[in-house]
């Protein structure tokens, strides 16, 4: 009898020991498949199409830029401002994909760093001779330091063409103007050069999640870009939203600072294809995306059990309309409607914990980055 009593209670034990392994092995998808379908479509439909039509926009840019350094006149320089403007659109389109070979030439460092450091910027022009590469020479290049260039020098066109016109500093001036062109454009080049060589193979064939997999570097360079560059530089720093500023607005610091009439337009732009990216969108099409990932394993939002990828969505379409409700000119907004500004801060901050914890999380992904700016 107790034989019998030990042999039952072995099966029992042996029988709950298999629900257990049972259980652990269907509660773990393998969404790898899924992973490398979203890593492909990325690349293909949105990374290196953004590129290329970053590219012909720049080109366009390094044409008239050459036109009005070999005759400064009113036409050429309103071309090039014309090309200037479209171009710094464009690269909202690309910003935010800072991996891989953009990464490694720290293409967004040197090409859109603002406010621009004028005293720099006029340094370097002085001197003829200048280390670009430095991270102190950040601000003394890219599209915000051509801003400062084209727009800023004075605050007629009659005036900004005497400038260039000069006979003492004038060819040192459009010196500097064409070294600041060939470098973006050499720039540009080595990254859109690395990723049709062997980056793009490498992006899709590293479909985990571990640190240095390719959906966690992008997802990792995603939320900090929305965090740091568009809630935090775009919005809160101009409007005196974010703690470092403690409630002091700072107008000079807004993005295309001395075109101004633009820099609604840019963050516009930027909104949409961080919301494009989210869902998949490219050109018309929709494809693997984070917010199918998120469907895919259920993700749901802790506080209201609805789909994760609902719950973003609903946050970013909120963000849409307050942005889309804004002056293009950010420093207008901010002299005459700055609450209107700081509710767009307070809004992102919201989508930025959303991003940075709820969707990490039930993603597996690790934050990797620190967000050190004191926001």
């Amino acid at each position: 009898m107790k034989n019998n009593k030990i042999l039952i209670l072995f099966l029992l034990l042996a029988a709950m020991s298999s629900c257990v392994d049972s259980a652990e092995k269907i509660t773990q998808p393998d969404v790898s498949n899924d992973r490398k379908e979203m890593l492909t479509f990325w690349i293909e439909e949105l990374i290196l199409p953004s590129y290329a039509e970053f590219d012909k926009d720049l080109q366009a840019m390094v044409i008239s830029a050459e036109e009005f350094t070999t005759n400064p006149t009113e036409a050429s320089l309103s071309a090039f401002r014309t090309s200037w403007t479209e171009a710094y659109i464009s690269w909202q389109n690309v910003e935010m994909y800072e991996v891989g070979p953009a990464e490694k030439y720290t293409l967004r460092s040197f090409y859109n760093i603002y406010p621009a450091d004028v005293a720099g910027i006029q340094s370097n022009i002085n001197s003829g001779t200048a280390n670009l590469n430095l991270p102190s020479a950040y601000a003394q290049q890219g599209f915000p330091a051509l801003d400062f260039l084209l727009n800023g020098v004075a605050a007629q066109d009659e005036n900004i063409l005497a400038y260039y016109q000069d006979s003492e500093k004038g060819a040192q001036r459009l010196s500097y103007v064409n070294v600041l062109v060939s470098r973006m454009n050499t720039l540009l080049d080595q990254v859109i050069s690395d990723w049709n060589g062997t980056a793009k193979a490498d992006f899709i064939s590293r479909t985990g999640l571990d640190i240095g997999s390719s959906t966690a570097s992008l997802v990792n360079a995603y939320v900090l870009y929305y965090e740091r560059h568009v809630r935090s530089g775009k919005f809160g720093i101009p409007s005196g939203a974010t703690i470092a500023s403690a409630g002091t607005t700072n107008p000079k610091k807004v993005e295309a600072y001395y075109k101004g009439d633009i820099s609604g337009k840019l963050a516009k732009t930027a909104q949409l294809a961080f919301s494009n990216f989210f869902n998949g969108i490219a050109n018309g099409k929709q494809g693997p995306s984070l917010k199918s990932y998120l469907n895919s394993i259920d993700a749901k939002d802790p506080s209201t059990g609805k789909l994760l990828s609902e719950y973003i969505n609903e946050q970013l379409s909120l963000i849409d309309n307050l942005v889309n409700g804004l002056s293009d000119d950010y420093t207008y907004q901010i002299e005459t409607d700055n609450d209107a500004m700081v509710k767009v801060y307070q809004e992102m901050q919201k989508a930025v914990r959303i991003l940075k914890v709820d969707m990490t999380s039930a993603m597996s992904i690790t934050i990797t980055y620190t967000d050190n700016d004191g926001d």
